[in-house]
């Protein structure tokens, strides 16, 4: 398994497309304690929120950014957090799609988080039952069909994140 930082270089070496299907209602991350705490309290969430830099990293380089986060609505209030940053990653260049599953039933999908990069590799994210990332396991490459088909599931069955949120708000 790949720690964080290993985890984390993948995202300067993928040379094409960075797809992620995302499962949890709630994700354990140190970093985002205090920001998370901010946006509750409803404080400025300031510059990065309205652009996001870790994606816009990625893009300015010609790089796709994509993910399918699989939820159900009631939001917990990390979703809440989360889905408010997500305007953010899209003028970033970041391309979102959302499944509720309180909205449309979907079946086929994995239960559980994963990156595919370029098409060609794909890492099965791990996690505690909290939410705390345990580390990203390189999945082998007869698993790489079934993980492209699990994103071309999702994306066919995602709607587009802006018209998700503006029927919430």
């Amino acid at each position: 398994m790949l720690s964080g930082e290993q985890f984390g270089r993948l995202f300067t070496t993928f040379e094409r497309t960075a797809f992620r299907l995302e499962t949890l209602a709630e994700y354990d991350v140190e970093e985002e304690r205090e920001e998370i705490s901010r946006f509750l309290a409803g404080e400025d969430m300031g510059p990065d929120w309205s652009d996001n830099p870790w994606v816009r990293a990625m893009t300015d380089k010609g790089k796709q950014v994509s993910r399918v986060h699989v939820l159900t609505s009631p939001l917990t209030d990390y979703l809440r957090y989360e889905l408010a940053a997500y305007p953010g990653n899209i003028k970033a260049g970041e391309s979102i799609g959302i499944i509720d599953l309180a909205e449309q039933a979907v079946t086929g999908l994995p239960d559980h988080d994963f990156w595919l990069f370029d098409d060609s590799r794909v890492y099965r994210m791990h996690y505690t039952e909290n939410g705390a990332f345990l580390g990203a396991e390189p999945l082998p490459a007869e698993k790489l069909g079934a993980y492209q088909g699990y994103r071309d599931l999702a994306l066919a069955r995602a709607v587009p994140f802006a018209d998700y949120w503006e029927r919430r708000h």
